[in-house]
């Protein structure tokens, strides 16, 4: 790296310890309230599909328009219609998304274990293609049995990434501090 380069770099130091801290407290805030996070995320998520869904809708009379009026208008259709009722009932709209994971994890453990049949006679270890097989089925089925769980998992599964972003954050941003006075 150039010299310059490095005192940028340090004198930045801060946005990566601030980014770490962010992080951090919504890890610690998931931990404590993770199905008010849930409903959150698939909130935002809802916001976003709406303002897609509106911009879409003034884009169908844009005379410039490269896709069909009709595939746009039935885009933006259906991007409000997802919007608002993620934003009605967040909690339900997790549930159902989380439903279509549970499908495909039971089809993924099927595949897998279909291909660890196949080709046994090639490969040595096809037992741990069968085995990630099986656990996908099992972990799709308790998703499907009780959603709830599936939902509180899934969040401390992404509580403890961001705990993890947020500590390497601080500690690459503490490091970086030190680049902007070497001694």
């Amino acid at each position: 790296m150039q010299p310059g380069l490095l005192g940028s770099l340090g004198r930045s130091w801060w946005v990566l310890v601030v980014y770490g801290v962010i992080s951090v407290l919504f890890a610690v805030f998931a931990f404590m309230k993770p199905f008010a996070v849930v409903a959150a995320l698939t909130w935002a998520i809802g916001i976003m599909a709406l303002a897609e869904g509106v911009i879409s809708a003034f884009a169908v009379f844009n005379r410039k328009m490269v896709i069909s009026r009709g595939w746009m208008a039935f885009y933006a259709l259906a991007s409000i219609a997802f919007g608002l009722v993620t934003i009605i009932n967040p909690i339900t709209t997790a549930s159902i998304l989380l439903m279509f994971v549970a499908a495909w994890l039971i089809i993924g453990g099927i595949f897998r274990i279909i291909l660890a049949i196949r080709i046994r006679k090639e490969v040595t270890g096809e037992w741990m293609i069968a085995l990630s097989g099986v656990v996908a089925i099992v972990l799709g089925g308790l998703f499907f049995a009780n959603p709830g769980a599936g939902l509180l998992t899934m969040m401390i599964w992404i509580a403890a990434l961001a705990l993890f972003y947020g500590i390497l954050q601080i500690i690459v941003g503490l490091r970086l501090r030190k680049l902007a006075h070497p001694m």
